[in-house]
């Protein structure tokens, strides 16, 4: 029963602790914000172990530090005249890319360089493959007002997800829109908002983003479907928050955005300077040899001064147009990450635990038992590697180990009491007389060499009762054993009723009891001797169900150091007038 007890409460208090940790928003937070370095350590991990390789035909043209101060030496100022891009475009065209994309924004005319925007905006309305970027944000109307963007631009998305909800941090009220030639040209155009996570650190992205209630698709996103040759413009996002685009599973987080898969360091990918590639479109001398012919084309800022810097699983000085070539790099991959949801990773938690109690409970050895522990979490933990490393699947290790340590606490806990709980028990049948309760004769004899030490060393009194059963053998022979013994254990509880809490009464043997009294003089002895007496003679012990009889009992008292100073010494006085007691009448306590 006391099993089943502390495995309960032990249970209960688990219980409680999951659903303390389940319920606290703040402890919640501080653990997914733990989770997600797990996360980059994982992408690390496998970074470094080169199991991840960029797609080859992704690369930047860079403005760098290089290429920013060579802008500054010969145009005088940034941004760059506009009129360049057109140029640069023109250029590439030639060599048959895939893809140009800017992750730059053309914004607002330049009103003394108008043949530069217009310069521009003819290159990309005759090149049906160029992509820009523009940007929501939420800045109010008395500073900006909303501006309407073409029909165009918009996609069609059917949100069946419970979990996915655009309406906190990817809806916007406001938009800062590029040049109106270039909104009016094409349909190539895509946000370049990000997704950061409370410790600053972008993991994911939008896929899209709402702007007066019309949703608009990331740049990336639609670069990689173009890529992909999937024009589509209606969308659906299933019950369980996947984004299938064709041959493409996206999996989306609550708020919308996609869980990268993240390739390297800053500079995964091939980068160029821009300023060797104006020197090439100028007809300078330069030492730019390279075939852009089928390759996805990005334009962006790294130098540090621009300031598109982002922290990343990877590093921590990421270039955003790199945020955008690793999107890319995932659609063509069809490698974004899946988070596993809270009920699963409760559920997995749960068995985690589960397997540690079992483990903690069944095994005798605490060593053996942590080591199991210890094993049995560590195998999950390569599960979880293994599972981002093959199947792209984010299996939460933090919730896990929270449970597994809460597990096996509470199961070292449950066990401890148990143990102590037998303890006890094997304690008390070693020491304890089966039949009345009293504690047996070996106790007796290791209590009474106690009780001389220490009243040797702190120099005081103790006393001893030693009495026995008046025509006991007589009782057995007349009523029979089960009366007698009927009778020994009546007379044992009469003991213990009339003594302290401190006092030690023992059964020494047969019919004879004893009593230790700590701490007692004769005087206060003889006086408990004597009570003791007179309430078992006026008692009648019932036995055999409806009989009645009365007993009696004789006594011996001794008190040490007057009566001896060894154990045996103190028995053997007691004894002594046990012995007067018995042969003057019975009844009685024995006097000198």
């Amino acid at each position: 029963m006391f099993k089943k007890i502390s495995h309960i409460l032990g249970l209960v208090f688990f219980a409680v602790f999951v659903f303390v940790i389940l319920k606290d928003t703040n402890l919640n937070t501080f653990i997914d914000a733990v989770e997600n370095r797990t996360f980059d350590l994982r992408q690390n991990i496998m970074i470094n172990a080169g199991l991840k390789q960029p797609d080859k035909n992704i690369v930047i043209i860079a403005v760098d530090e290089a290429s920013y101060e060579y802008i500054l030496d010969n145009y005088g100022e940034w941004p760059l005249p506009r009129d360049v891009y057109a140029k640069m475009i023109d250029y590439l065209e030639l060599q048959n890319p895939k893809i140009i994309a800017f992750d730059l924004m053309f914004v607002k005319s330049m009103k003394s360089k108008n043949h530069a925007d217009e310069a521009l905006i003819k290159a990309i309305a005759k090149s049906k493959n160029v992509y820009v970027s523009m940007n929501f944000d939420n800045q109010p109307e008395d500073l900006r007002t909303p501006p309407n963007l073409p029909e165009k631009l918009t996609v069609n998305v059917k949100n069946n997800s419970p979990k996915v909800d655009y309406s906190d941090s990817l809806t916007f009220t406001n938009c800062r829109a590029i040049l109106q030639g270039i909104l009016n040209s094409t349909a190539n155009i895509g946000i370049i908002n990000v997704s950061r996570a409370d410790d600053g650190v972008l993991r994911k992205m939008p896929v899209f983003a709402k702007y007066k209630d019309e949703y608009y698709p990331q740049l990336a996103f639609k670069i990689g479907m173009d890529y992909l040759n999937n024009n589509k413009k209606d969308f659906v996002i299933n019950k369980n928050s996947i984004l299938k685009t064709g041959s493409q599973n996206i999996f989306l987080d609550q708020d919308g955005s996609a869980v990268l898969n993240w390739y390297g360091p800053a500079q995964t990918y091939t980068y160029i300077p821009m300023y060797k590639l104006i020197k090439a479109v100028n007809g300078q001398p330069t030492d730019l040899k390279y075939d852009f012919g089928g390759k996805i084309i990005y334009f962006g800022t790294t130098a540090a001064s621009l300031y598109d810097i982002k922290t990343v699983p990877s590093g921590k000085l990421y270039p955003g147009v790199e945020v955008q070539a690793t999107y890319v790099n995932n659609m063509i991959d069809n490698n974004f990450i899946q988070r596993t949801g809270r009920a699963i990773t409760v559920t997995v938690s749960l068995l985690l635990a589960a397997a540690i109690w079992i483990a903690v409970m069944k095994l005798e050895s605490a060593f053996t038992g942590s080591l199991v522990s210890l094993s049995i979490y560590f195998v999950y933990l390569l599960s979880a590697y293994y599972a981002m490393r093959f199947g792209n699947l984010w299996a939460e290790v933090i919730y896990p180990l929270l449970f597994s340590i809460l597990a096996f606490t509470c199961a070292f806990i449950v066990k401890y009491l148990i143990k102590s709980r037998d303890f006890e028990r094997q304690y008390k049948l070693a020491t304890t007389d089966g039949l009345t309760d009293l504690y047996n004769h070996r106790y007796f004899q290791e209590q009474m060499k106690m009780q001389v030490e220490q009243s040797k060393r702190y120099e005081n009194s103790f006393s001893l009762i030693i009495l026995d059963i008046d025509f006991f053998k007589k009782f057995n022979d007349t009523f029979g054993h089960q009366a007698g013994d009927s009778v020994l254990r009546q007379v044992a509880f009469t003991l213990k009723r009339n003594v302290r809490a401190t006092d030690i009464v023992c059964r020494y043997g047969g019919e004879e009891m004893s009593i230790i009294l700590p701490n007692t003089g004769e005087e206060v002895a003889l006086s408990t001797a004597q009570k003791i007496c007179e309430r078992i003679a006026g008692k009648p012990f019932k036995f055999n169900g409806d009989k009645e009889s009365h007993v009696t009992v004789s006594l011996g008292v001794a008190t040490y150091p007057q009566d001896g100073e060894t154990a045996s010494g103190i028995i053997e006085a007691a004894d002594q007038r046990l012995y007067k007691a018995k042969h003057s009448g019975k009844n009685q306590v024995g006097q000198d």
